[in-house]
């Protein structure tokens, strides 16, 4: 078989054990799409590629995803490079999304944190602050989950352990939650 049949037939077998997350996806959905329509934001964070579907994600909220209607509120904590410098210069890494949750987020917006093994410490970090001032979170790893598995509203973990086809997943979740938002408009 040729890689690029092995690697089709991978995703298929993930997508098809991710079928198991279909209530919490529509959970988390109805979540965003209340939020939003309440007037909270989304705050997205992760790393690497988790970083990249953070921007990804808040784009089609703010932008559109699949239908004209008004923009709505979503950042990306990835993106402001001289908040993150700052931040991890003068408090550390394990910092960078934290100090940002403390300082933009608000009771009723909701955090999703992104980490394909659920244990990125700035993530969680992130996630700990979220709770303490009211945010709900929606966190979206892999297999088992890892630490933010204890510590989200509605963890969906990929039941899968190669970080490719966890990512292929998370944004196939994230699109969904998208569309479910923009139910609402």
């Amino acid at each position: 078989m040729s890689i690029v049949k092995e690697r089709m037939a991978d995703h298929a077998a993930v997508l098809a054990a991710t079928e198991s997350l279909i209530p919490d996806i529509e959970k988390a959905g109805a979540l965003v799409r209340d939020a939003l329509a309440q007037g909270h934001k989304l705050l997205f964070c992760g790393n690497g590629g988790s970083a990249a579907d953070s921007q990804h994600l808040a784009a089609e909220i703010v932008g559109r995803f699949q239908k004209e209607r008004c923009s709505l509120p979503a950042i990306a904590l990835t993106v402001d490079t001289s908040v993150l410098t700052a931040v991890a210069n003068d408090y550390g890494y394990d910092t960078v999304f934290s100090r940002q949750v403390e300082g933009l987020g608000q009771a009723g917006d909701i955090l999703i944190g992104i980490s394909t093994s659920g244990n990125s410490k700035n993530v969680v970090a992130a996630i700990e602050l979220a709770k303490r001032k009211g945010l709900k979170v929606i966190g979206l790893t892999g297999a088992g989950g890892g630490k933010m598995a204890e510590l989200c509203d509605i963890c969906l973990a990929v039941p899968a352990q190669v970080t490719a086809r966890i990512q292929e997943m998370h944004i196939m979740i994230g699109h969904i939650l998208c569309e479910i938002a923009e139910e609402a408009y």
